[in-house]
């Protein structure tokens, strides 16, 4: 598509060429100002993946077995040998605020952890079953320690569940590699222990933030059973922020996907090239290839990258959901701590830019943008001296100035025919994506 086809011409008070207004709207993501206002601003979230699963660390009877949280099904594990795993599960390096004060450090504004993942183990104290954190040597309620430690540390707490679940006697299907009988099993009796795990996480456990569901692509689950588990949830906790992986009506792992049920959408592993224009999204993207911890995988992404990842989300308009996989003593790895003080170096710095921040008004632009009020907010990286020009806007700022050092002085600026032109300073502020802020005296669209 022609440039000239994306862009809508004088719109709004700074008078320059700027995309359609890009957020929130339709798309058949559910919509609620006041529900969804401070996920909106927040932009920038933890991600965690522990179960008994991490304790091997992607190793099975010496082996490399592959996309770790999933070693059961990748290494074919029978349930007798797999359900063992409980007796010698004791992170004894567990440490809740730790945990969240590294999400605090790094300008992380929420976390999801997972109460269950697709191994059907359960981190949190249940009633409901037998297979849980309760019945392991370490005998806490991780859970409830989470919770707690965010609000001492004024973090949202969101819980991950997920739909699919290996162990549950009623869960169908089957690995199709299982040899467990299925005849006795009932998938309705199924979802009656989902509903009573879901209300023990969203009562027991004060006020809860978000759901982030998963596992839900298998045949046994559907678009009328999605939209019955959200409505309950819904009743239960009213302000909760729900993911769209709890409908079975489509593909969540695509940019879009189908599904109408849900607050937001859920690209994995990729940045939407364009964004999501009109609905809410969250990237959720590892720190290097495993979601769960592996001792095998050592790709890890630059402090760079990472802040890179937070720029690109930020400026189409979707939250960032970064993944930390423990290890299985219970504490993050290193290389995941220095990461995330990286990205909080910068971010203390630059927060400003990414908080509250909407998507980028430009069609075209030589950098990444957010914007927020009277504020543009430009990226610069790599950094270049001398002239820059943003194509398309027609009126100066009345200040432009390094967000990194904003007592420098004003940056010089003045309107070409062929758009905008910023002069950059031959030193940047900093070495990682420094920002650039030019203020205007009336509210920007977008």
């Amino acid at each position: 598509m022609h440039r000239r086809d994306l862009l809508r011409l004088g719109a709004g008070a700074a008078g320059w060429s700027m995309l359609a207004p890009r957020g929130p709207g339709d798309g058949g993501v559910g919509q609620d100002a006041d529900r969804m206002a401070w996920w909106r601003d927040a932009r920038f979230g933890m991600f965690i993946h522990f179960g008994l699963y991490s304790t091997l660390g992607g190793e099975w009877k010496g082996a490399p077995a592959g996309s770790h949280e999933w070693i059961r099904n990748n290494a074919k594990i029978p349930h007798e040998e797999y359900i063992p795993l409980v007796e010698g599960f004791d992170p004894r390096g567990f440490d809740a605020d730790a945990w969240v004060a590294a999400a605090k450090d790094a300008g992380q504004k929420y976390l999801v952890v997972t109460t269950k993942h697709h191994e059907g183990f359960s981190l949190f104290d249940s009633a409901v079953t037998g297979y849980d954190v309760m019945s392991t040597p370490f005998r806490r309620d991780i859970m409830r320690e989470l919770a707690d430690a965010c609000r001492r540390h004024g973090i949202r707490i969101g819980w991950y569940y997920s739909i699919m679940d290996w162990y549950h006697p009623d869960y169908l299907p089957r690995r199709d590699w299982e040899q467990r009988d299925a005849t006795a099993a009932s998938f309705a009796r199924y979802v009656a222990f989902m509903q009573a795990q879901l209300r023990e996480l969203l009562t027991n456990y004060g006020d809860i933030s978000i759901l982030w569901f998963d596992g839900q692509w298998e045949r046994t689950w559907n678009h009328a059973l999605g939209v019955s588990l959200h409505d309950y949830c819904r009743a239960i906790a009213p302000d909760v922020v729900i993911n769209n992986r709890v409908d079975g009506g489509g593909d969540p792992d695509s940019a879009g996907g189908r599904g109408p049920v849900g607050d937001f959408r859920t690209p994995e592993q990729e940045v939407p090239a364009t964004g999501l224009s009109g609905l809410d999204w969250e990237s959720c993207i590892t720190m290097n290839k495993n979601w769960g911890w592996s001792k095998f995988d050592h790709d890890w992404k630059s402090v760079s990258e990472l802040i890179g990842l937070l720029v690109e989300t930020a400026s189409k308009g979707g939250n960032l959901l970064l993944n930390v996989g423990p290890m299985g003593d219970g504490r993050f790895p290193p290389q995941s701590i220095d990461g995330l003080r990286g990205i909080g170096h910068w971010m203390r710095v630059n927060g400003a830019a990414i908080y509250g921040t909407r998507a980028t008004p430009f069609a075209d632009a030589p950098v990444r943008a957010t914007l927020r009020g009277t504020r543009l907010n430009l990226f610069i990286d790599p950094w270049r001296p001398g002239p820059l020009l943003l194509p398309g806007m027609t009126a100066a700022p009345h200040r432009a100035y390094l967000l990194a050092d904003p007592g420098a002085g004003p940056l010089e600026t003045r309107a070409t025919p062929g758009g905008v032109e910023l002069r950059l300073p031959e030193r940047a502020p900093g070495p990682i994506w420094p920002v650039v802020v030019m203020e205007f005296d009336e509210a920007l669209p977008g």
